[in-house]
């Protein structure tokens, strides 16, 4: 399956002390974090090898790529017309997203003691507020989107992002108050080299809702470091559906807290690679109290000498009596020379619970393309058609407007 793509330790990091000596001043309604994070990394080693949660996960190719912060808004590429109930925003990392918007009804923007308070809360009680990720997020970002949804309103909010060939620093932080729904879709898209760095906060009061698709395109010489922490209450239900594909360097990490557990959570997950593409995925999920429930599904495919990572991490202590927790990771390995490594992990303490994880790796089944091919369809389009089966699972749980960008969306459409 191929040799290990990770990198030696103190391989390929001299890059890190120039490149933080050259960052500009900071400033802004973020200078102070942007002061605690370029100290944390100047205080810590790059992630290596030697480290389990980064055996698998080569940083070699950020030593390469341009990290300059970018200091104007790149062209955002041509969308079809958001629907009318959708907001869209463009996030650049250096306007104001919200300039020349009128908010809905139901949304609004944190106060400034709100912000305060609530800015990297959400890190730290999902117990990745000092991640190296992060911290490279909070040296650099300038901006944050930082909105509350108002109890019982129904908000739709599309985010769209364009990597320019530089560093993009995304920082978002939203509030659902009780009763409060969002349906969210996130679109990242790189086709230059550089590194997008998201983190995104979300906090759910109890009964609220959030259904949060992230579709993230990228190019092989382009990088992306994502951290989603969301933090639910009793009674609230979160949809998390994340897609990547043509990154160089992919890492993303949902972290997830039950606060006091009876809450509902379902993760969909979807990473493709291909060349000498890595792909990695850290999920963790939090029960802090009884009743919970977990429904998570990831799945991989890799072709070429391209590797995929998944690590799914699910913590039942004592308190969450009655908990409910599935977790299967299925993936497809196209090619001799790709790897796949899966790990999904339940730590379980209480005695009174349902949980079941799992995890497959398979290739394309001769008896499923010599049907097609009996058909009367070729070998290569009997191949494509099984594939995006195995990705239609994932990809339809999209919220529309995610799946409307998406181009492996379209490419299901025009098979049907």
């Amino acid at each position: 399956m191929g040799t290990s793509l990770a990198a030696a330790p103190g391989r390929d990091t001299a890059w890190l002390t120039p490149w933080l000596a050259q960052l500009p001043p900071p400033a802004g309604d973020l200078a102070a974090v942007q002061q605690r994070g370029r100290r944390a990394l100047a205080e810590q080693p790059l992630p290596s090898a030697r480290q389990e949660d980064w055996r698998f996960t080569d940083l070699s190719l950020l030593a390469q790529l341009p990290l300059a912060p970018a200091s104007a808004g790149a062209p955002q590429p041509p969308l079809p017309a958001a629907e009318p109930d959708v907001l869209r925003l463009h996030l650049d990392g250096c306007r104001d997203p919200l300039e020349g918007h009128t908010l809905p009804a139901g949304l609004q923007p944190l106060s400034a003691a709100d912000l305060a308070q609530g800015l990297g809360h959400t890190l730290a009680a999902t117990g990745c507020e000092h991640h190296w990720p992060v911290d490279l997020n909070h040296a650099t970002a300038g901006r944050v989107l930082a909105l509350r949804v108002a109890s019982r309103a129904r908000v739709r909010l599309e985010l769209v992002s364009t990597q320019p060939e530089a560093l993009l620093p995304l920082r978002v932080l939203l509030v659902l108050e009780e009763k409060a729904q969002l349906e969210l879709s996130q679109q990242l898209l790189a086709e230059q080299a550089g590194l997008t760095s998201l983190v995104l906060e979300a906090h759910l009061a109890r009964s609220a809702r959030l259904d949060y698709g992230l579709v993230a395109l990228g190019s092989p010489q382009a990088a992306l470091l994502a951290h989603l922490a969301l933090e639910q209450e009793p009674e609230s239900a979160v949809a998390l559906t994340t897609v990547t594909a043509g990154w160089g360097l992919a890492r993303l990490e949902p972290r997830l807290l039950q606060v006091d557990g009876q809450a509902e959570s379902t993760l969909r997950g979807l990473q493709l690679v291909e060349g000498r593409q890595i792909a990695d995925t850290h999920s963790h999920v939090q029960f802090g109290g009884p009743e919970g429930q977990l429904d998570q599904l990831h799945k991989a495919v890799a072709a070429g000498q391209g590797r995929s990572v998944f690590n799914g991490a699910v913590r039942v202590p004592r308190a969450a009596q009655r908990t409910n927790a599935a977790q299967l990771s299925r993936n497809l390995l196209l090619s001799d020379r790709a790897r796949i490594d899966t790990k999904p992990e339940l730590e379980i303490v209480a005695d009174d619970v349902k949980c079941a994880h799992g995890a497959t790796v398979s290739s394309l089944q001769t008896e499923e393309l010599f049907y097609l091919q009996s058909r009367g369809i070729d070998a290569d389009q009997a191949a494509g058609l099984l594939k995006r089966a195995v990705c239609a699972e994932v990809l339809r749980q999209l919220p529309t407007p995610a799946r409307a960008s998406c181009p492996l969306e379209r490419l299901l459409l025009e098979a049907r």
